[in-house]
This record gives C-alpha cells, structure tokens and sequence, in this order.
C-alpha cells in the first residue's frame, strides 16, 4: 500500500524527530537547569487529594505501559507459544487495560480538578503544566476509547492493532516504514499515537524529567541514625529542679556549719 509524502512524515519521520528532542533535550535540562530538574511538588499546600490522586494516576500509569510493553512489543507469536490466542489476548487485554486505565483516569481528573480549586497550587501552574495535563488527558482518554469501544465492549473481537500498530512501531526499531499499516488504522489509534509523540517531545521541558531522578543511591547508603541534640525540655526541668535542691541543701548546710562555729558548740549540723 503507498502513501502520500504527509502521511510518512506522520508515522516515519515525525517518530524519529519526536525521539531526538527527547534525548537533546533532557541533555540541555540537565546541563542548563539542574536545580528546576524537579516535580515542584505542591504537598505542603494542599496534601490529602495529592495523596489519593498521585497513587491512582502513577499506577494506573505503570500498568498502562506494562500492558504496552506486552501488546506492541511482544508479537503475537511469542504469546501464541504459550498457548494464548488472539481472542484470549484481546480480552484479557480489555479487562487489565480498562481496571489500569480507570486507575489513572481517575487519579489524572483528581490531580486536575485539585490544581483548578486551590487557589495556591493554581498560581503555581504553568503553561508549560497545562500542556502536559492537556496531552495526559488526551492520551489516556484515546486509550480508553480504544480499551471500551474497539476491544471491551467487542467481547475481543474488536480491531487487531498487533496486526498492523504493534507491527508498525517495532518497525521504527529497525528503520523499516511501515507507514501505510498506521496510515489505515482507525483514527482514535492514529490521534492516540500522535497525542503520544507530542507527550515524549514536551518531556524534558516540564516537571515529567523527575520520573529519572530514582535515589538507586539509597539502596547501598548507610542508615542515618538522628539523636538528640538538647535534652527534652521535660528531662531538662527536672534536671534543673534536682540541681537546685541540692544547691539550696548545700547552702543550708554550710549555714548550719557556719552558726554552730560561731557559738563554739563544734556540734556538726545533720542535714535530713
């Protein structure tokens, strides 16, 4: 199947440029701005829905790539050796992508909502954050319309992307075009996919550059232990209080001593 000059620049070219801004551009970050490479956290303003909508999305998220992973990278092949077939893949892929994707739908609107009601966290969004939201709703909304209405609600019987997606994407690998295999797909996978390269092109330039900054160094770290730099205050009373009993015992005892010299008793005075 040809295509026309458009449409290989969508599926060949614009993939690879999408990948070397990437990579530039993360190298410009880090040599330019280490010190915005950050997720610019808002948790000391507002930190109860962060709590609920981080753990959502950043799951949903991760069992969302893992379901990539194994439907684009994996052919059908491999999973066929193991004795699962295209109609089983599809609707277990149905089940996992749509419970993985609500995940993250609902974390995502949480994270969305949150930043648009504090008046604190709004001041501190950037166009830059709401671009990012923009593309993180557009992708996963795509990816769901994708689970629901093509593979959930066909009982799996809905379109093969591992048939013409998976086997387009593998082909950038080894510089193969395979443009017209993405050029007929359904539209809701040709947006979706698009939506994605925009995401991977924006990444170094927003708040997403801290997914690499994992502390792997605190895994052979030694421990930090914390003491005590002052005693607590209540140790601290006590001890004063105890100092000054004996102070006030000792200077009642050498009054004592001193008025029983000056009568010439010599008795010595017995301090209870």
């Amino acid at each position: 199947m040809r295509v026309d000059a458009a449409q290989t620049f969508l599926w060949f070219v614009l993939p690879y440029l999408a990948v070397v801004v990437f990579v530039l551009g993360h190298i410009w970050r880090y040599r330019r701005d280490q010190l915005g490479w950050t997720s610019r956290s808002t948790q000391l303003l507002e930190g109860r829905a962060l709590r609920v909508g981080s753990l959502l999305f950043h799951y949903g998220a991760l069992a969302v790539i893992g379901g990539h992973v194994l439907g684009i990278l994996v052919p059908a092949s491999a999973t066929a050796a193991i004795g699962i077939d295209e109609h089983a893949y599809h609707l277990i892929s149905a089940v996992a992508g749509t419970i993985a994707g609500g995940s993250a739908v609902v974390g995502l609107l949480i994270l969305i909502v949150r930043r648009g009601v504090f008046a604190r966290i709004r001041r501190r969004t950037s166009a830059v954050d709401l671009a990012v939201y923009a593309l993180l709703a557009l992708v996963i909304g795509l990816g769901m319309a994708e689970t629901l209405f093509h593979n959930l609600l066909a009982s799996g019987n809905g379109y093969n992307y591992r048939s013409s997606v998976s086997i387009w994407y593998r082909g950038l690998f080894a510089l193969e075009d395979h443009a017209a295999l993405m050029a007929h797909a359904p539209l809701v996978y040709r947006l979706h996919v698009l939506a994605a390269w925009a995401i991977i092109a924006l990444w170094p330039f927003s708040r997403l550059v801290h997914a690499w900054s994992i502390p792997l160094q605190y895994l052979g770290r030694p421990y930090i232990l914390y003491r005590r730099r002052f005693r607590p205050a209540r140790r601290r009373f006590a001890a004063s209080a105890a100092e000054g009993y004996a102070g006030a015992r000792a200077l009642a005892a050498s009054s004592d001593m001193a008025g029983a010299a000056a009568d010439g008793s010599g008795v010595r005075p017995v301090v209870r």
